[in-house]
């Protein structure tokens, strides 16, 4: 994780977080709303020492019914979860970041394809869930909805 994330980034000019190791004893959630090339979200899911992320293009669901693509991204430290900055244009990920929502999660139930989590956050509360897909063929491809 380290290596691919340290490899994209230029941290003389970009103001994210280098990787350090997490020091909360509940597992991070957060949704970053990320006005890059196409404006999304990104969901950070703290797991084994990484958050585990997937960047979702329109608002996240509050609702039950209500579903969303979300693609998995590459894993980034547990330091980005509430990064909020402008990342220079010219670098991976250029344009502003802002935490859209933050708080804990706990594991409901995790098998290889799909994860409940309850999540208890400013704005998101409750059960949701990450089901992998075959949308279009990519295996990054997750949807992702309130139970």
């Amino acid at each position: 994780m380290r290596a691919q994330y340290k490899k994209k980034r230029n941290f003389s000019e970009t103001p994210e977080p280098k990787p350090r190791k997490p020091k909360s004893k509940q597992l991070i959630y957060s949704i970053q709303k990320h006005s890059a090339s196409h404006l999304h979200y990104d969901l950070r899911l703290e797991r084994n020492g990484v958050l585990k992320s997937w960047a979702i293009p329109k608002e996240p669901p509050a609702k039950a019914g209500e579903k969303r693509l979300a693609v998995e991204t590459e894993d980034h430290p547990v330091g980005y979860a509430f990064f909020e900055g402008e990342i220079p244009k010219g670098n991976y990920g250029a344009g502003k970041v802002e935490v859209w929502d933050r708080g804990s999660y706990e594991i409901i139930e995790e098998h290889a394809n799909d994860l409940v989590i309850k999540i208890s956050g400013k704005r998101l509360k409750g059960e949701y869930v990450l089901v992998k897909t075959k949308m279009g063929n990519n295996p990054k491809n997750w949807l992702f909805f309130k139970r």
